[in-house]
């Protein structure tokens, strides 16, 4: 997430929120502190890893961020016109 605040804020947005459902408390303050929104729903006392707090935390495939990717620009395109 930190690589990818850093990409975005290259391109110079006004504002960046990011939004998570867990996060360590560190990690939402570093963010806080950067000037990075972010809206999260949890921040345990004790956070060991952020795949402990989902049911199924499987890996997204190469191909499907790419496809994911492909499906925003459309979107974002069309939102243009």
């Amino acid at each position: 997430m930190k690589a990818a605040s850093a990409a975005l804020w290259s391109q110079g947005p006004a504002r960046i929120v990011i939004a998570v459902p867990v996060a360590a408390e560190e990690v939402f303050e570093e963010f806080r502190k950067s000037g990075t929104g972010i809206v999260c729903l949890y921040t345990p006392k004790e956070f060991t890893a952020v795949g402990v707090w989902y049911e199924d935390f499987s890996q997204t495939t190469d191909a499907e961020v790419e496809r994911l990717l492909e499906r925003a620009d459309v979107d974002a395109r069309e939102n243009r016109r």
